[in-house]
């Protein structure tokens, strides 16, 4: 299941009370979490900062984005693979991405699983997101 949506929507509060309800058969995979780890290391920074919801991420966010995009650029795949292995998700029958934010990730899933793959959008008010 691929869940998308803009920032604060309410991504990782949806996949996580769905990987509580199916437990140990499903695994949330996150791709932010190989790409924030990478960041880090390649930048000299706290990873357990880059994962929090801190001024400390938020100082380098534009510059994540902007390097994850040339990574993405020479290799599309390479977060979605990177997930893969981190999250060790072929032990798990059940796949959850909490944050399929570009659709070159939906794009890696939809080719390499086909018809197996299901995608969500999760939205919420503005109002909603200012307030998280």
């Amino acid at each position: 299941m691929l869940f998308s949506g803009k920032r604060k929507s309410g991504k990782d509060y949806i996949t996580d009370r769905l990987q509580e309800k199916l437990g140990d058969s499903a695994v949330i995979l996150r791709l932010s979490g190989p790409l924030k780890e990478c960041y880090a290391k390649d930048h000299g920074l706290d990873f357990q900062q880059m994962l929090s919801a801190s001024d400390y991420k938020e100082k380098y966010r534009l510059d994540m984005i902007n390097w994850s995009t040339r990574i993405r650029e020479q290799d599309y795949t390479y977060f979605c693979r990177a997930a893969e292995e981190k999250y060790e998700a072929s032990r798990f029958p059940i796949w959850i991405v909490s944050d399929c934010r570009r659709q070159t990730d939906v794009q890696y899933f939809l080719e390499k699983y086909k018809k197996r793959v299901r995608t969500i959008r999760v939205t919420a008010s503005d109002d909603a997101r200012k307030e998280r």
